[in-house]
């Protein structure tokens, strides 16, 4: 028996790459499943919390992404209206439609006061 295994330890060498990688993914697979778990935790950690930095950039970011909405509504707000005093009716339901929304965001939106 003691030839066998002998024998096996004397054939490892020779096996294919592939086989000898398979071996030590197999072997270091605990150590592997033990990192990831803590890289887990850790990003679970940072995902519940938030500098105050991140925060402000968060609120900045939507800050400026309802500026530039209000932005949007209010040039299409002027195209419809333009094209509403021309006399097409679907335009002046477009031009109450968006007035409608500016006044509803207007409220989130903050302005600077010039001085």
């Amino acid at each position: 028996m003691n030839l066998r295994y002998l024998g096996l330890l004397a054939i490892l060498p020779l096996l294919p790459g592939c086989v000898a990688k398979s071996a030590f993914d197999l072997a270091t697979a605990p150590v592997r499943v033990g990192a990831r778990a803590v890289n887990t935790t850790a990003d679970a950690y940072d995902r519940v919390t938030v500098s105050d930095s991140e925060r402000d950039q968060k609120r900045g970011r939507e800050i400026r992404q309802r500026e530039e909405r209000y932005g949007r509504l209010s040039r299409d707000y002027d195209k419809a209206s333009r094209d509403c005093r021309k006399g097409y009716d679907d335009a002046c339901d477009d031009a109450r439609r968006i007035y409608r929304d500016m006044d509803m965001m207007r409220a989130s939106v903050p302005y600077e006061v010039d001085r």
